[in-house]
């Protein structure tokens, strides 16, 4: 049998120690010494994205997870249904603390021109909620107060005439800091204007007198205020425009708020309280009222704003 050909030796003798033939591919080091860093690689930007969005869901997971958990200790929690009514004690509060200047803070700042509020009311259902708390107002701001009678209105009775009572103290009309007008006008419910050119009417007795308080600069929480509106809502539209069994479950209520606390709501008087006065006033049920009602409704009259009403209902 003949050699074809012949092959070479690939390893020799003669090579030197550590040589390696380079016939083959070399293979990266898997192995270091301690304390040499690694050798720096290339991330994949998409990769590197990816990992990120991971991360990022990942957070959001957690931190829906401990609202869940929040959530769900607090209805298993035997206090989870507690009335609000007793944290709003804590609730501080000054509704009727407050000076001249706070009125270009919450009605706009116009140099030259006195701010007029007008309403426009119906003197066959007067608003007495409004009457109230134009007296109020006039213990804080000096107001320039009128009274005028619409050409729709045939007559008008004299002491709804004289409401605001006789303006004593002529002075000229760049120093009073709020104008007051009333006109009697045939209107389905009554309506308020405070900027005549550019404001939309607000309309509904309960509406303005939210309106007219906050021109004492109340500061409520969330919890008061709510209380609060849903006070005046129930007055205006269950106790005073009701029926004789929803104005029984309001002064149940009332009588039940009243007898933890002097006031509907909290520890001061609020437009809640001018409002469902007014409106049991309205009702001709004062006299029948439960008894810590009798006691509130005591403790409206005795303040002069509540009085002074009292004689036009005479």
């Amino acid at each position: 049998m003949r050699t074809m050909y012949k092959v070479r030796p690939l390893h020799s003798a003669e090579l030197p120690p550590g040589h390696l033939p380079t016939c083959m591919y070399r293979l990266p080091n898997l192995h270091r010494a301690p304390g040499t860093a690694a050798p720096q690689e290339e991330v994949d930007p998409s990769l590197q994205a990816l990992e990120s969005r991971q991360e990022e869901i990942l957070k959001r997971l957690y931190e829906l997870k401990s609202a869940v958990d929040g959530l769900s200790k607090m209805i298993q929690t035997p206090d989870a249904d507690f009335d609000v009514t007793n944290i709003i004690q804590t609730d501080e509060f000054s509704p009727l603390t407050t000076n001249g200047a706070d009125l270009d803070l919450m009605l706009g700042k116009d140099y030259g021109a006195l701010k007029d509020v007008v309403i426009n009311a119906n003197p066959s259902q007067p608003p007495l909620s409004l009457l109230v708390l134009h007296s109020l107002l006039c213990e804080r701001y000096k107001i320039l107060s009128a009274v005028h009678t619409h050409s729709s209105v045939k007559s008008v009775p004299e002491n709804l005439l004289k409401c605001f009572g006789d303006q004593t103290k002529k002075q000229p009309r760049h120093e009073y800091q709020l104008g007051f007008t009333l006109i009697w006008k045939d209107v389905p419910k009554p309506q308020m204007k405070f900027s005549i050119q550019t404001m939309c009417p607000i309309e509904g007795e309960g509406n303005i007198a939210r309106f007219l308080f906050s021109l004492f600069g109340p500061k409520y929480n969330a919890v008061t205020s709510t209380l609060i509106d849903s006070w005046v809502d129930t007055a205006i539209f269950q106790l005073q425009e009701g029926s004789s069994k929803e104005r029984g479950a309001v002064l149940r209520s009332m009588n039940a708020a009243l007898g933890k606390s002097s006031w509907l709501v909290g520890s001061e008087l609020s437009v809640a309280d001018v409002v469902a006065w007014c409106a049991l006033q309205h009702t001709g049920t004062a006299n029948t009222a439960p008894a810590n009602v009798q006691k509130w409704m005591k403790s409206c009259e005795n303040l002069a704003p509540f009085s002074s009403v009292m004689k036009l209902l005479k």
